[in-house]
């Protein structure tokens, strides 16, 4: 039952989509780039299977009850590194055990820039009366987010199409693939925190996307 549910969900939403004049317009930039129109089906449809199964297994991160110090969570803690689904995600870092009312830096440790590791601040955030804090950014083009997301993450830069649309430019290869280390700082006192980030790199299905990006003039690869 379950599956023939899922199922009829997916087909619902392939039918809902091919009907769309952005599918129609998707789909003529693709045969002007020469690709069959049965490549094109089967690769449009990988993506949307995976699409509709995104995040169904998805759990909010609680913080460890018998650390009575600060905690810092990162969601998600693992991020591959395709351009569009660096950009349609959400980043949030949740705190506790800080400072009531005081202020956090956070800051993504060794990161490599040339022949070096730097230190790198991402975000900042207000502690609340409880001592917990949530730094939240949004899918796309949040101002919150666009340091860490383009700069920190993608090394990549924003530009404009002849539309005068937003447009990202790639033209280096994106942060070193591995295991970062995440502190949250206070500004008032000596309070700290910690977690990790796992970056990977892309997915079939996300250089798919990348792929449709690059078509529709999304992104452009130097």
């Amino acid at each position: 039952m379950l599956t023939r549910l899922l199922n009829g969900h997916i087909i619902d939403k392939l039918n809902m989509i091919l009907s769309t004049n952005y599918f129609k317009d998707l789909e003529k930039l693709a045969m002007k780039s020469y690709i069959s129109r049965k490549v094109f089906y089967y690769v449009f449809s990988i993506i949307l299977v995976s699409l509709a199964f995104a995040g169904c297994a998805h759990t909010e991160k609680e913080f460890n009850p018998d650390i009575t110090g600060p905690q810092m969570i990162c969601e998600p803690d693992v991020v591959r590194l395709g351009v569009a689904k660096v950009m349609d995600t959400q980043f949030v870092f949740r705190g506790k055990g800080f400072q009531p009312e005081d202020s956090v830096f956070i800051t993504m440790l060794g990161v490599k820039k040339g022949d070096k590791k730097v230190d790198v601040p991402v975000f900042e955030g207000e502690v609340d009366k409880k001592g917990c804090f949530e730094i939240k950014t949004q899918p796309g083009y949040d101002p919150a987010g666009l340091t860490f997301k383009i700069g920190i993450l993608l090394r990549a830069k924003t530009g404009s199409n002849e539309k005068g649309e937003t447009i990202l430019i790639v033209s280096e290869p994106p942060i070193p693939e591995g295991v970062y280390t995440m502190r949250a700082v206070s500004m008032e006192s000596d309070k700290t925190a910690e977690c990790t980030l796992l970056i990977k790199g892309p997915s079939f299905v996300d250089k798919m996307k990348d792929w449709i990006g690059g078509l529709m003039g999304k992104i452009v690869k130097e």
